[in-house]
């Protein structure tokens, strides 16, 4: 069963710091946003494997887009 990552917040991606196959921790950061000339961390909710990216570097993003996919 996958578990989406979603955006917190409206933003930009600025940096993305997990790849597709990455082991992750609850609390991992997956990537950083940018909103409001502030940087936002997105964390993993799960423990697992990231599955999938659905974003690139520099993709503008509205709040609940799923991100990536944790397996």
């Amino acid at each position: 069963m996958s578990n989406p990552v979603e955006s917190p917040v409206v933003g930009t991606v600025w940096k993305i710091e997990k790849a597709v196959g990455d082991t992750v921790e609850i609390g991992d950061v997956v990537m950083i946003l940018e909103s409001m000339k502030m940087e936002i961390p997105v964390e993993a909710d799960d423990d697992g494997t990231i599955e999938s990216l659905s974003v690139s570097e520099g993709d503008s993003v509205s709040e609940g887009d799923t991100l990536a996919t944790i397996a």
